[in-house]
């Protein structure tokens, strides 16, 4: 038995060994004399567009107190049985940016026995993402699994131990809530640390392809996870507690298909309940600071819940609305136009079409008088980072919520500044000013 477990051993070693040398010739008579096989911890987290594996730790047998990212090479493979990935998104080499000291968690350390390697990532390098999107069945989880090889000894590191999801790993992600016998939701929910008497509550609300059974995928769908950010939670005195619920498939199902508004939806009766238990559970929680939020599918579903209790929340915050203008009636309009919404979308959102959405709500409630209702209207959605090429990289028109995630939009349809107390405010800073009358 202990022979043919070795034998197992060397031949993956040597599979592993032959992919890296394909890659990397010019070490392809590395010594792999005594060739030593240990384990490695992913590190994932949320970017515009969407989740990426941009560290790996690893763990070695003696302290070190330096590091190099040349001694290293590194191959990812990514499989689901939920459907085919092909080509360069199947498999590849991942470049590595620096390598350094640290500790089991990536913290820098003076010597340790790990080494944590920064690899690239971006918005057009699939392979670094243990997430894929698959039609008919959204964005899943992947059997995403790295050959590390150190190309002097020829240690390689082909087990993974754990992972690590910053911001994600500080909501709790076991919560789940029985409407009826069925519909059950999962839901990820943040509390903060620092709540004196009462905090607000924040809820966000998930595309189209971030339904299903696992709240992370709510948030590391795209950078939902970035509300429970220290960037956005000091904008509420003492932080804001944050809910993402999570449709069983999506917002806009109805009973016999999807919904832009024409048809009732078959959550929105259950999720009202959810969150309704939700603030009951957490006294804490102000029920005069209830921020309701969310893009495309969960922008429908923002409004439809504004829609059916416009007296319940302090305010909205909606990208890439997916509701239908034609299907909301005067009546509705009259009904919303004093809360507080702030609407952002892309003019070439091809998804959610901004001239049958977003445009006619918007107009039809300053129509009716509305005061305290906002627009960011952007030509593109764009490079926030200038790391891929700023203003000249455009993403889909459709994700607009990269400038909610991210704090950015400032600015009003007219493209004048929208003023708190007279001075000029970012969407969060004039959410955390709202309260209900």
């Amino acid at each position: 038995m202990k022979k043919i477990k070795l034998l197992l051993f060397l031949q993956m070693f040597f599979t592993s060994w032959f992919l890296v040398a394909k890659e990397f010739p010019d070490q392809a008579m590395v010594e792999i004399s005594n060739p030593v096989s240990d384990e490695y911890k992913l590190v994932v987290e949320g970017f515009d567009w969407g989740p990426a594996v941009n560290k790996v730790i690893l763990s070695l047998d003696k302290h070190v107190t330096t590091a190099n990212a040349s001694d290293f090479a590194v191959f990812a493979t990514r499989k689901s049985s939920d459907g085919e990935i092909a080509g360069e998104s199947a498999s590849g080499t991942r470049s590595i940016v620096l390598a350094y000291v640290s500790d089991a968690d990536g913290n820098r350390a003076d010597s340790s026995n790990n080494v944590t390697l920064v690899l690239a990532v971006s918005p057009v390098q699939p392979i670094g993402s243990p997430i894929q999107y698959f039609r008919g069945k959204g964005n899943v989880w992947i059997d995403y699994k790295l050959t590390i090889v150190d190309t002097k000894s020829g240690k390689t590191w082909d087990t993974e131990s754990g992972r690590l999801m910053p911001l994600v790993d500080q909501y709790d992600l076991t919560g789940k809530f029985k409407y009826s016998e069925n519909l059950t939701m999962s839901y990820a929910s943040f509390t903060p640390t620092m709540v004196r008497e009462k905090a607000p509550l924040i809820i966000w609300l998930h595309g189209g392809g971030e339904g299903g059974t696992d709240p992370t995928i709510a948030l590391l769908g795209n950078k939902a996870a970035n509300y429970a950010s220290g960037e956005i939670q000091q904008f509420f005195d003492g932080g804001a507690y944050v809910l993402v619920p999570q449709a069983p498939t999506f917002w806009m199902q109805s009973a016999d298909g999807m919904t832009r508004g024409q048809t009732n939806d078959i959550y929105n009766e259950g999720l009202m309940a959810l969150i309704k238990e939700y603030v009951k559970s957490n006294p804490k929680i102000d029920p005069s600071r209830i921020y309701v939020g969310g893009c495309s599918n969960g922008g429908y579903m923002s409004l439809k819940l504004i829609l059916n209790h416009p007296d319940y929340f302090a305010a909205g915050f909606i990208s890439a609305l997916a509701y239908n203008a034609e299907f909301i009636t005067d009546q509705e309009i009259q009904k919303i136009k004093n809360v507080p919404i702030w609407f952002i979308h892309s003019k070439d959102d091809n998804t959610t079409k901004p001239e049958n959405t977003v445009v006619p709500v918007y107009n039809r409630l300053m129509k009716a008088g509305a005061k305290n209702v906002h627009f960011t209207y952007y030509d593109h959605v764009t490079d926030i980072t200038g790391f891929y090429g700023g203003e000249d990289y455009r993403y889909p028109g459709h994700w607009s919520w990269i400038y909610s995630h991210s704090n950015l939009s400032r600015l009003d349809f007219d493209g004048s500044l929208v003023l708190v107390n007279g001075r000029p405010a970012t969407i969060m800073e004039w959410m955390a000013a709202q309260r209900k009358k």
